[in-house]
């Protein structure tokens, strides 16, 4: 993870090094970039939970589920998050929010009908990681690398119409062949930083396995649970799985619909075959004699 995040940091520091020889004005850019990352984690967790349909829950409402993180935070020591319910039969579940103290749990009721108590606590054990480790901030500012070069070069290649970048630019000396460059640059810059930040992402969910099944000490459970609802997609009729795919890097397991798409392409989560294999390796460990 330290490695794709130094690569999105080298491709950013490159781009503003190409765009600077070019004369190129990043002022405006970078001022815009900043703001909107600030309003992407600030209001992350309002916005997901919104558009997911999730409706906060108090105990009383759902005295089960409440139970399942109070514990669950009582064993990691951390900040309980609001809890948070999605009608929806997708089974899944997502954690969202700036930090610990400012983030929310939210599980559907899909979810809640197809898994038994134990395994409801391994997916809330891997989404309280997410939590506990700031993965939303995390996948917003190395997001945000990428938005930065894409508005960097979109400034660079507006300002090529409409002026130029330098001197020689506006007295019509080679603004044709900056524009031409800004575009190539772009267009790289966007497809190295968008693998990047889904292999960083891919990661991240690795980690979430792997600290949630140490949490509660049963990664049999975790596993479990990421059968059943990977399983259960395939009875999630295709209209509900394509309007669920815009949220699968909140998701505990990604809603696919058949056929091609971006998230069957360059996929958020790793290949399940590689998170069950990871937790069996983690289970055979607990396994073993003292």
């Amino acid at each position: 993870m330290f490695v794709v995040g130094l690569l999105l940091l080298i491709l950013f520091v490159a781009l503003s090094g190409i765009l600077f020889l070019l004369k190129v004005p990043v002022a405006f850019a970078i001022g815009i970039s900043v703001v909107l990352l600030i309003g992407q984690i600030w209001f992350s967790g309002p916005i997901a939970l919104y558009s997911m349909g999730g409706k906060e829950v108090q105990a009383d409402d759902a005295p089960e589920l409440h139970g399942i993180i109070d514990r669950l935070c009582a064993l990691a020591n951390m900040p309980k998050p609001r809890v948070a319910i999605a009608d929806t039969d997708i089974p899944n579940a997502f954690a969202t929010g700036r930090s610990p103290k400012a983030s929310v749990v939210c599980v559907t009721t899909g979810l809640l009908r197809r898994l038994n108590e134990p395994e409801v606590e391994a997916v809330l054990a891997h989404e309280l990681s997410h939590v506990a480790h700031r993965d939303v901030a995390v996948m917003t500012i190395a997001g945000f690398l990428g938005l930065m070069a894409g508005m960097l070069t979109r400034v660079a290649y507006y300002a090529g119409l409409f002026g130029g970048f330098g001197e020689d630019d506006r007295n019509g000396g080679n603004a044709a062949g900056v524009e031409l460059i800004v575009m190539l640059v772009s267009i790289v810059v966007y497809a190295i930083s968008f693998l990047l930040t889904r292999a960083l992402s891919r990661y991240r969910e690795l980690a979430a396995d792997r600290s949630g099944a140490i949490l509660i000490g049963r990664p049999s459970l975790l596993k479990s649970a990421l059968i059943k609802v990977t399983g259960a997609m395939s009875t999630i009729p295709t209209k509900d799985l394509r309007s669920a795919e815009h949220f699968n890097a909140f998701y505990f397991a990604p809603a696919i619909a058949g056929g091609f798409s971006l998230s069957s392409l360059f996929s958020t989560h790793p290949p399940l075959e590689v998170r069950i294999a990871k937790l069996d390796e983690l289970e055979r460990q607990f396994s073993k004699p003292a």
